[in-house]
């Protein structure tokens, strides 16, 4: 629970609160001094007398009543110190930074727990243990530095982990990102990540409370209400950037399917947060750039980076990082358009000989502030398909960068297109630099670093519907056939079984049949036409044990394989499909625990085992998500068509997905599924062969 006793304390009481700035005790002492807190803050600490400045009690009885009480002090002595304040003391809330507890051993979950009991009983919030603290405007109850710039509307951060914080915290105020609060979760007894995003939610008020939410998770406990509370942020205009550290075990375990092999909780967590809108950052400096990049659009009204065709002019008075910055955008989907006509005519004759406005508009290194202002405004007023600036700008240590940088920070306030600071010269113009940052702006010191932010933003969908369509997928009848199969069904199911759910959901197959019998398969590739492909019905990776053959075209043939095929072991008969052309695609689907079935597609055949070039989503997905799936694949410029071979039709690969993803919703005994491949072209898509595990 998070209650106001937690973000407003009227009282704050350090127990463990020393003279020594240089341990946690009086680091927080002093920083919630320098913090400006109005409040009345109380030390305890049983061998001092007076701690910087404040008298001190030398016992946790001596104490008024205190409504926040910070433990700094041995793991052993948290869980009766809580007690007394809670009971005794009134105490509403905790933030205990000892650590010692559940993260290190049996006895110490056992006090974790205790202290966990008690705050219950008594209705108080508890943060930790084993956290950095709580920094808010009101409070900076942590003892960690830095102490990042902080306002209102700056970024909301919360981590599993105290010590990441700190490091991302170094990584943003470098950039000048200012915060509104940060959270420490520790151990996360009580609040963890998602409490604190369910609170932010219900609480939230759009004219007072931060946009921006940055998130380093350990751990997601509860990805329901993760989800839920992320994407409704997401649809209230905030905007939720997130790393998720740590691979899952599932990930190398020994799988029965393709799927299997590939999908992980790693793969679960990226559908999560696709489906919620969360944008899914991989470093530090990823996550902070991203945060960054929310701060410059957020300040514009109606501004979205998620559009098609995004174009970017990019300003700069060196021509390399013009270069590099051109080609991160261009390989992240963004447009860098070449600017020419009248108006590109009309900006060069205010530039110096040698200047180039093609875009990049390079105004040369001798290139003035006025000249960088005049740029500026081209691209505002007079490039009309210009969506975004990027302005690359720094110093070879000749001059200094106060008039420019003033001229920079001036166009940011007045124009309504977002301007994307570059200043790379952080040592050499440093004073500079701080100057600009000083004025509430941010600075992307690296061009690629930004773009590859920018791209990772604009793949990111808005959150799916919160409601479930069925799309025509008849649900009793599912429930139907599952319900019909033995109790203690307990592996793959027989392609007869397949075909009767995937004609439930509205998944075109091939034509094929099953048999046993040499002469009937015969009968049915003569009516369905040679040439056809023979598959042995049993073992499960069928190529492995030469149990696939293709373009079987006469009934000798076809008898000769049958033959041999079933002579396989654990052959239990041969199916034959007509066999088909096209490009091959992949789905397929594993169910995670806690977070449901985890949907993947991509490029079929060898490459999905060879490549790994995959996506994944939750299911059910909608049509924005399986969209989403696809185009964010790295062969997606194949399934588009290239050099002069036809496209696959996108819109029926979406619509599969989205079938099959309601078909999952309402079978959860479906544990591993492979469509492996789909036959595509540009009219129609088929599925040829399909595999499904279930567990009753």
């Amino acid at each position: 629970m998070i209650n106001r006793e937690l973000l407003e304390p009227q009282s704050i009481v350090i127990i463990g609160g020393s003279n020594n700035v240089h341990k946690p005790g009086g680091a927080i002492v002093r920083n919630i001094q320098q913090g400006g807190y109005q409040g009345t803050l109380r030390i305890v600490n049983p061998k001092e007398d007076e701690v910087q400045g404040i008298k001190v009690f030398h016992d946790v009885r001596e104490l008024p009543p205190t409504e926040l009480a910070v433990l700094v002090i041995p793991a052993k002595l948290c869980p009766d110190t809580v007690e007394v304040l809670a009971r005794d003391k009134g105490a509403k809330a905790f933030i205990i930074i000892s650590a010692g507890f559940g993260e290190e051993t049996a006895a110490g979950a056992k006090m974790e727990q205790r202290i966990l009991d008690i705050c219950e009983r008594y209705c108080a919030a508890l943060i930790g243990p084993n956290c950095i603290g709580l920094l808010t405007r009101h409070h900076h109850s942590v003892f960690t530095k830095p102490i990042p710039a902080l306002n209102a509307k700056g970024v909301d951060f919360i981590s599993g982990s105290g010590a990441t914080a700190v490091f991302i915290l170094e990584s943003a105020v470098i950039k000048g990102l200012q915060f509104n609060s940060v959270w420490s979760i520790g151990n996360g007894k009580q609040i963890g990540i998602e409490d604190v995003l369910e609170y932010m939610d219900t609480h939230f008020n759009p004219e007072t409370d931060s946009l921006v939410k940055l998130l380093y998770i350990e751990n997601i406990s509860n990805p329901d209400k993760l989800l839920f509370h992320a994407s409704s942020l997401i649809r209230k205009g905030c905007r939720i950037a997130a790393i998720k550290a740590g691979a899952s075990e599932s990930g190398s375990r020994a799988a029965s399917s393709h799927t299997g092999a590939i999908a992980s909780s790693d793969a679960a967590v990226e559908a999560l947060f696709r489906k919620a809108g969360i944008v899914r950052c991989f470093s530090r400096e990823e996550l902070t750039t991203a945060g960054c990049i929310f701060m410059v659009t957020s300040q514009l009204s109606n501004f979205k980076l998620q559009t098609s065709n995004f174009n970017f002019a990019i300003v700069t008075h060196a021509g390399g990082p013009g270069v590099m910055l051109t080609d991160a955008l261009s390989k992240g989907g963004i447009n860098v358009p070449k600017l020419e006509g009248a108006n590109a005519e009309a900006l060069k004759e205010q530039l110096f000989p040698g200047s180039a406005v093609a875009n990049p508009i390079d105004i040369l290194a001798t290139g003035t502030p006025e000249q960088l202002g005049i740029a500026i405004d081209y691209c505002e007023k007079k490039f009309k398909d210009i969506d975004a600036i990027a302005v690359i700008y720094g110093t070879p240590g000749l001059t200094t960068l106060y008039e420019a940088y003033e001229v920079l920070h001036k166009k940011i306030q007045e124009c309504k297109k977002p301007i994307f600071p570059i200043l790379p010269s952080l040592h050499t113009a440093g004073p500079e630099v701080a100057e600009f940052l000083a004025k509430g702006h941010v600075n992307f010191s690296d061009e690629v670093t930004l773009a590859t932010a920018l791209s990772q933003i604009m793949r990111t969908p808005a959150p799916a519907p919160s409601e479930l369509e069925l799309y025509g997928v008849d649900v009793p009848k599912i429930r139907e056939i599952i319900g019909n199969l033995p109790a203690d069904t307990n592996g793959y199911v027989s392609p007869d079984i397949v075909r009767q759910l995937f004609e439930c959901a509205g998944i075109p197959m091939v034509a094929e049949m099953v048999s046993t019998d040499c002469d009937e398969l015969v009968s049915f590739a003569q009516k369905e036409g040679f040439p056809v492909v023979a598959k042995v019905v049993g073992p499960v990776h069928k190529s492995d044990v030469g149990g696939v053959t293709l373009n079987i075209r006469t009934p000798e043939h076809l008898k000769m394989e049958f033959e041999r095929m079933m002579q396989i072991p654990d052959a239990t008969g041969v199916m034959v499909q007509r066999m088909l052309k096209g490009t091959e695609l992949f789905i397929g689907a594993k169910y995670e625990q806690r977070f449901g079935h985890v949907v993947l597609c991509g490029l079929g055949g060898i490459f999905v085992e060879v490549l790994k070039d995959v996506q994944s989503g939750l299911a059910p997905l909608s049509y924005g998500e399986a969209y989403s799936m696809i185009r964010s694949l790295r062969g997606y410029k194949i399934l588009k068509g290239t050099r002069g071979q036809q496209g696959i039709n996108e819109q029926k690969y979406a619509e599969i997905i989205v079938r099959l993803s309601t078909l999952l919703r309402f079978a959860t005994e479906i544990k591993e599924m492979d469509i492996n491949p789909l036959l595509a072209d540009d009219k129609d898509i088929v599925a040829v062969d399909a595999r499904i595990r279930i567990e009753k």
